[in-house]
């Protein structure tokens, strides 16, 4: 009987609260450095032995790393200046992050473990590049498993129940690494499937991109 009015006063609230932060002087570039920050802390944590705690900035850094493009969005704040800071920072983080594995692995002897970070960091970095690189010749390019937000769920999860964590003694830690190093290579792999299969569908029409011979040279 009362589902209606709280679910009613639940959104009036959620209406209101959106409108003040619309209103207020946060920048989405702010947010962004929030979530930096965020990640830099759980760098640390997880440099340090300390995988829960590690893991549970990186997810509070990288939530803040995926209400910074919705604020932009709602509040009309957002620049091509913050969108460019927004993607750079993505980058950064994930690398500091999986460096710092790479670090607490290589400690404990665990060298192919250690090798597998690297190859995740190579692999999330052509994720974003392909999609980059697709769109600059006129290609939408979204396809592919191992989007960001799956990378983040997985090394979240992979940190949260890591060896030494603390919760259920579990380690997860290395088969989320083994996970992202295979699902990065595959989504690379995807992309460039589908961005042949779009500009070779695009030859010959008014949507093919001018120059595209060429196009690599300037990379």
């Amino acid at each position: 009987m009362n589902e209606q009015p709280r679910s009613t006063a639940a959104k009036e609230l959620s209406l209101v609260v959106s409108n003040r932060l619309i209103e207020s002087r946060l920048t989405p570039n702010s947010i962004s450095m929030v979530g930096l920050v965020g990640n830099l802390a759980a760098a640390v944590l997880v440099w340090q032995g300390y995988y829960f705690m590690g893991g549970i900035a990186f997810i509070l850094g990288s939530i803040m790393d995926t209400l910074d493009g919705r604020y932009a969005r709602a509040s009309g704040k957002g620049t091509l200046f913050g969108a460019f800071l927004d993607s750079t920072l993505d980058r950064i983080e994930e690398g500091i992050v999986l460096a710092a594995v790479a670090y607490r692995f290589a400690q404990n002897g665990e060298d192919f473990a250690a090798a597998m970070c690297v190859v995740v960091v190579l692999g999330s970095l052509m994720v974003s590049y392909t999609r980059a690189r697709a769109e600059a010749l006129g290609v939408e390019c979204k396809v592919g498993i191992a989007t960001r937000p799956v990378r983040v769920v997985i090394l979240s999860i992979g940190l949260v129940f890591a060896k030494g964590a603390g919760v259920f003694e579990i380690e997860l830690l290395a088969p989320a690494i083994y996970a992202m190093a295979v699902l990065t290579a595959f989504t690379v792999v995807q992309r460039v499937w589908h961005v042949r299969n779009a500009l070779k569908a695009m030859e010959g029409t008014d949507q093919a991109p001018e120059g595209a011979e060429g196009a690599a040279a300037d990379v």
